[in-house]
């Protein structure tokens, strides 16, 4: 029996103090949330950290565990937390082409993608916390 191929990833939702989420532009899929996969002996929390910092340029703080979005056919694990910038400055990266924050409701309509419009919705309902989706 062949071990399993799973993928986990960490993002961060990233509020600052005038209530603007942080969005990067990839080169595929348009703006979204800063997130990546996992690496080996890296913690989810700790992956999110990296990861928006990778691509934003932007140091931030984890505050909350959101919940999971689990892709079940392809076996993905998206974990999800809300944070907020302690430090950094923008810059871009191979999978940043632009960074900014956003006011939510603009931010909202500048994710393109369904799933990642959902999950950050989720995350910013306090009330679902944590929540398990699976698709």
């Amino acid at each position: 029996m062949n071990p399993p191929k799973h993928i986990v990833s960490a993002a961060a939702i990233v509020l600052n103090k005038q209530n603007e989420i942080l969005l990067i532009k990839g080169p595929r899929r348009g703006w979204e949330m800063p997130g990546g996969q996992v690496e080996e002996r890296e913690s989810l929390e700790r992956a999110a950290i990296r990861e928006t910092k990778e691509e934003s340029g932007i140091d931030i703080e984890v505050t909350t565990f959101c919940g999971v979005f689990q892709n079940v056919d392809r076996s993905i694990c998206n974990t999800l937390f809300l944070g907020k910038p302690i430090g950094g400055e923008f810059s871009t990266s191979p999978e940043s082409l632009e960074v900014g924050y956003f006011p939510i409701e603009k931010a909202l309509e500048m994710v393109t993608w369904n799933n990642f419009r959902q999950r950050i919705e989720y995350c910013l309902n306090k009330k679902l916390h944590p929540f398990y989706v699976s698709f």
